[in-house]
């Protein structure tokens, strides 16, 4: 929605302050430039991405356009599931939470968790890693490498995204003095005109280099900015969760690992020590 807001009072101050200098819209209106802009940006896009990218391009401006897709409570309910994984460990055994992992879409364990159930990504990440402690992986050191190249390959995947988009944004000025030089040809052909109409000529090819610097500064530029950011703060969920992992198979207590995943969560995000303690309370025997 942020987004949204910024585009508009992008406009709104653009488009006003030209109002308010005298500047009349009907220059302005050049349709076919920004379909050379435009169209020449999108084909670029194309052109220097791969299938998985152009694939993920959909989504990464849909977070944009969300932001952060976790909130304070959601975070609170994933320290509670993995207070309650780490218990049952602890009580009876790593076996024990066997039949959990194996079909989680079963599990009344995870059931009880609706919201972190739903993410398949993080539901597959979380239970990847417990099935490999059933296995008997147990050196914290080791497994911390392979959750952070895990994660490092996540990231890289996210941030491929976003420099797409800031890609194309950086390529729109270029495509506007294309759209101007055409729009400068054309003019060109017309030289015989008089001065009003070869004016006006000139000033539609100068709309080129206008529409390529907003599409770039003020619309695209931004949106890979705030999407790489929102990429970012969502990633944090997959580290929240790698924190807990590795304190409980350090040997902490469930109380102090869930301590340990949470201090890795944002301010805004985090929720208090107090508040874990009365959600893991309440929390129904496993």
């Amino acid at each position: 929605m942020l987004v949204i807001i910024g585009w508009i009072v992008v406009i709104v101050c653009v488009i006003g302050g030209y109002m308010a200098m005298g500047g009349k819209l009907g220059p302005l209106w050049q349709p076919f430039e920004l379909v050379i802009i435009g169209g020449a940006g999108v084909g670029a896009f194309i052109c220097a991405n791969p299938k998985h990218v152009l694939g993920q391009a959909g989504r990464g401006f849909g977070a944009a356009l969300k932001g952060p897709k976790y909130s304070k409570d959601d975070y609170l309910e994933l320290l509670s599931l993995m207070y309650a994984i780490f218990k049952l460990a602890k009580t009876k055994g790593m076996l024990a939470i066997e039949s959990h992992i194996e079909r989680p879409e079963d599990s009344s364990l995870f059931q009880a968790f609706p919201k972190f159930s739903s993410d398949h990504h993080a539901l597959d990440f979380l239970c990847d890693y417990l099935r490999m402690m059933t296995l008997g992986t147990d050196n914290p050191h080791e497994l911390a490498d392979l959750l952070d190249e895990e994660l490092e390959t996540h990231h890289a995947e996210d941030a491929s995204v976003a420099a797409a988009y800031q890609t194309m944004g950086d390529g729109f000025p270029a495509l506007g003095i294309v759209a101007a030089v055409l729009g400068i040809i054309k003019t060109m052909g017309s030289i015989t005109e008089p001065p009003e109409v070869l004016g006006k000529l000139i000033g539609g090819a100068l709309v080129g280099t206008f529409l390529g610097i907003l599409l770039a500064y003020g619309f695209v530029s931004p949106l890979a900015a705030t999407m790489g950011t929102t990429l970012n703060a969502d990633a944090k969920y997959l580290g929240c969760i790698k924190a807990g992992l590795l304190a409980h198979v350090s040997g902490y207590a469930p109380a102090v690992s869930v301590e340990f995943a949470r201090k890795t969560l944002m301010s805004k995000d985090r929720p208090s020590f107090f508040e874990v303690e009365e959600a893991v309370a309440a929390l129904p025997p496993v």
